[in-house]
């Protein structure tokens, strides 16, 4: 268990990541368009994305009536819409300009935790830039998907992802894993990170298929087999996956550089396949 100090933090950290898994699994989509070359490109977007709605002014509107999609049609400006549609759906996929984009949804920002996934789009489906919720919202997935469909080329500026590195905050999310960590371990251990320092990732249970890069896992890290590997004086941070209660001793030993996750129980998937790490290949 996580110190008493810092319980709170971590069980709002765990349901927050819940609730949020389950936004990514299932999210509210919508596709928002401002202008006619905007609309026709979310239209074609549309067609292979059912489950989404489609959202533009009465202007535009004739782009989208062959679509079976649900649709918001507004009339006047799709300003006075915004903090409804950031209130009711988990990806806005917008195609509209990044700086027009950021000052619709400035008003309504409170937090990775709970923002939407925001998503740029320009009018010629070239480029997909994921500006909000990246990782904890799903926002870089989404645009790697958005981008696929499109014939698009996805620009994630996230740290982890332009060097192909973890995202410590969603590692294992796609397998059920629960993340038990305050704020602050989050931050700085993703900070550890990306800047490469040594990482021990210890892994007691669960699935070993959490790496779905194409590229190896980045040297730094390390992948070891119980915690008599792990080395508090060499490496910076601690990222256990285990099912076993914890005591308060080693939080107060990794002060805010340990990040534990929680296999869901009968996965049945605790085989070791090779991790291929950067140089080298490793059984974790």
């Amino acid at each position: 268990m996580a110190p008493s100090g810092t319980a709170t933090a971590t069980a709002t950290a765990t349901a927050t990541a819940t609730a949020t898994a389950d936004a990514v699994s299932s999210p509210r989509v919508i596709l928002i368009a401002i202008t006619k070359g905007g609309a026709e490109q979310a239209a074609r977007l549309a067609a292979q994305l059912p489950q989404a709605t489609l959202c533009t002014s009465q202007k535009f509107a004739a782009a989208f009536d062959s679509l079976p999609n649900e649709k918001y049609i507004y009339t006047g400006g799709v300003k006075e819409q915004m903090g409804e549609i950031f209130r009711q759906y988990d990806q806005l996929v917008c195609f509209v300009s990044v700086g027009a984009i950021i000052r619709l949804v400035a008003p309504y920002l409170q937090g990775k935790e709970t923002d939407p996934g925001v998503i740029a789009v320009d009018d010629a489906a070239r480029f997909v830039v994921p500006l909000l919720s990246g990782h904890v919202g799903g926002a870089n997935a989404w645009a790697e998907q958005v981008a696929g469909l499109l014939g698009a080329t996805p620009v994630l500026t996230t740290a982890s992802d332009a060097r192909g590195s973890l995202a410590v905050d969603i590692l294992g999310r796609a397998l059920g894993w629960q993340v038990e960590a305050p704020k602050i371990n989050l931050i700085r251990v993703a900070a550890a990170v990306v800047n490469e320092e040594p990482i021990a990732l210890v892994q007691e249970a669960g699935s070993r298929h959490w790496w779905t890069r194409s590229t190896p896992l980045p040297r730094h890290i390390e992948v070891l087999n119980d915690m008599t590997e792990v080395r508090p004086g060499h490496h910076r941070a601690l990222l256990l996956v285990t099912r076993r209660p914890l005591d308060e001793d080693l939080w107060r030993q990794w002060p805010e550089h340990l990040i534990v996750y929680r296999p869901p129980e009968g996965q049945g998937a605790d085989e070791r396949p090779a991790v291929a790490v950067a140089g080298s290949t490793t059984s974790p």
